[in-house]
């Protein structure tokens, strides 16, 4: 049975009746049953949980958000730490930080600094975890302005492999700090971030102007030649997807497949009514951008928990025509009707604007990011929904850089990894790795295997 005692977590186990219902995560692909699940409320909980797996041989996964398309929120037979009960925030308005629980998703960091006018870049979907999106580098819609999430961090509080509490920070455990700008959870488990925050909104304009999907190759020529020269507090995406079926929408595009942009300017209202006249002027069938909330926006793109996911990501530095082409090509292929997209982001700005050794992430100067998401309901659809995603990667591949951006993927394998730092920063991180986790506790994430310190070198006359 769940039990529980003073200054401990609150165990889980199979046949309680809340299991079921803490193992389910993001995607409904992945169907772990950990040995026991540790509720963790403190810091100090977080500790005793995973003193409690190591010392029984236990293999560990940290659960927050639960937005991992491979799982790695979970475990089979093994503990899962989840730290969702760590809620609290703490916004100070005069400093412009805020102090955030690990448990946290974005959406109640973003309504807690709308109250404030504040907000720091966090993830489009708002129901992803604060900590998951942090650690693996994160992207949202104010990164050309204010950078990824992970740029913003302040100082992250953690649990390392040990058990021990430290604070990582510029000044306290800065190596440590430096990984965690996109070494994912590989160091530790984190209990709290301290972000800074921005004034933002507010009221922004934003929405989205949907199209036929004929219009797509268009718009991504379009977004391409606009983007150089746009200003930072432009931020928009380009997608093809599947119309849902919701109010809002009109009834004679629910279930098409069309093209979009979505898009989040952060300056002046009547300074982004001008810059959307050239996609204004593409003949959008729908025009939903408007003034709005900032929190408001950030929650109105939300894919529903659920269904079946894959999904990958390649760099483009140079988007040429006949990327666009590949593009537009595989897009129009999207399998249908199913919720499967393709996401197009443009970086630059605040992105490519930080030092090539001031995070782990690599190629931060790339043009797009594009992400092909598949998504899907039935398990007899696995075969073409993941292989649309997996042809679309591998033939986009001529063009990428390969580099990748880990948030956007799933399991891809170790080399892959690598890609996402390229193999200087990889050592660098292993070398972290060794000094925080040298046992590779924490290994169900996207890796990094601890630095194996070299062998003295013997002389053979000794």
């Amino acid at each position: 049975m769940a039990q529980t005692i003073e200054g401990s977590p609150w165990f889980v186990h199979p046949g309680d009746p809340d299991y079921d219902e803490l193992r389910t995560v993001f995607s409904s692909m992945v169907d772990k049953r950990p040995a026991v699940i540790a509720r963790c409320s403190t810091p100090q909980d977080v500790a005793s949980a995973l003193n409690h797996g190591r010392d029984r041989g236990l293999e560990i996964a940290v659960r927050a958000g639960g937005h991992s398309a491979a799982g790695m929120s979970l475990c089979d037979g093994g503990l899962v730490i989840d730290v969702r009960p760590m809620k609290q925030i703490v916004i100070d308005p005069e400093r412009r930080t805020a102090r955030v629980g690990a448990g946290c998703t974005w959406s109640e960091v973003d309504r807690a600094g709308q109250a404030h006018g504040l907000a720091t870049t966090g993830g489009r979907v708002s129901s992803t975890g604060v900590a998951g999106l942090t650690l693996g580098g994160g992207s949202g819609w104010l990164e050309r302005q204010h950078g990824l999430a992970c740029d913003n961090l302040i100082a992250v509080e953690l649990v390392c492999a040990d058990g021990s509490l430290v604070t990582a920070s510029a000044d306290e455990h800065p190596e440590l700090f430096w990984a965690l700008h996109g070494g994912g959870g590989n160091f530790g488990i984190a209990t709290a971030f301290t972000f800074a925050l921005h004034p933002v909104g507010p009221q922004v304009l934003a929405g989205l102007l949907l199209y036929p999907v004929e219009r797509g190759r268009d718009l991504l020529r379009l977004l391409r030649d606009f983007m150089p020269d746009a200003p930072e507090e432009f931020g928009p995406a380009l997608f093809y997807l599947t119309v849902p079926v919701e109010d809002g929408l009109p009834a004679h595009l629910h279930g098409r497949l069309v093209s979009a942009i979505a898009l989040c300017y952060t300056g002046p209202v009547e300074r982004g009514e001008w810059l959307l006249e050239p996609f204004r002027a593409l003949g959008p069938e729908v025009d939903l951008v408007e003034p709005m909330a900032y929190a408001d926006f950030q929650c109105a793109l939300d894919d529903p928990p659920g269904n079946r996911i894959w999904w990958t990501a390649e760099y483009l530095h140079v988007v040429t025509d006949e990327a666009i082409e590949v593009i537009h090509r595989h897009a129009l292929a999207t399998p249908n009707p199913t919720p499967s997209q393709t996401f197009i982001v443009p970086w630059g700005g605040a992105v490519a604007r930080v030092g090539e050794d001031d995070t782990p992430l690599t190629q931060r100067d790339a043009t797009w990011v594009v992400h092909p998401a598949a998504f899907w309901a039935d398990p007899a659809d696995d075969d073409t929904s993941i292989g649309w995603a997996r042809d679309f990667r591998d033939d986009l591949r001529r063009f990428a850089s390969g580099g990748t951006f880990l948030n956007f993927i799933g399991d891809e394998g170790a080399d892959r990894v690598r890609a996402a730092y390229g193999e200087r920063k990889y050592r660098r991180l292993a070398a972290v790795k060794a000094e925080y986790d040298p046992g590779n506790v924490f290994r169900g994430n996207q890796n990094i295997e601890p630095a194996v310190p070299a062998l003295a070198h013997r002389d053979s006359g000794s």
